[in-house]
């Protein structure tokens, strides 16, 4: 069953951030991980929105973690740390 990373992002530093944006699709492709949703722009329609929402999805539950953990990930994850506050989940799909 697919499973999906799901990420709200707070953006406080557009140029540091954009250099982690560029390397993040390279490190999907061992994973089966592709962007589903990849928004600048969100619009509320109940509570709160983030500044962006990029929603990535993977075969399973498994492949998300296994790329979340990757070392080619760890190894941009602080570019986003330093440049933003997020908020990420892994959600199951639905196979109804």
């Amino acid at each position: 069953m697919a499973a999906y990373v799901v990420n709200e992002i707070w953006v406080s530093d557009p140029a540091t951030f954009q250099t982690y944006v560029v390397q993040v699709p390279p490190t999907l492709e061992p994973f089966g991980g592709r962007y589903v949703v990849r928004s600048g722009a969100t619009e509320a329609i109940e509570g709160e929105p983030p500044g962006r929402i990029v929603i990535l999805e993977f075969p399973d539950r498994a492949a998300a973690l296994a790329w979340r953990s990757s070392p080619a990930y760890a190894a941009i994850l602080p570019i986003r740390d330093a440049s933003s506050t997020s908020r990420v989940y892994v959600a199951d799909g639905y196979s109804g």
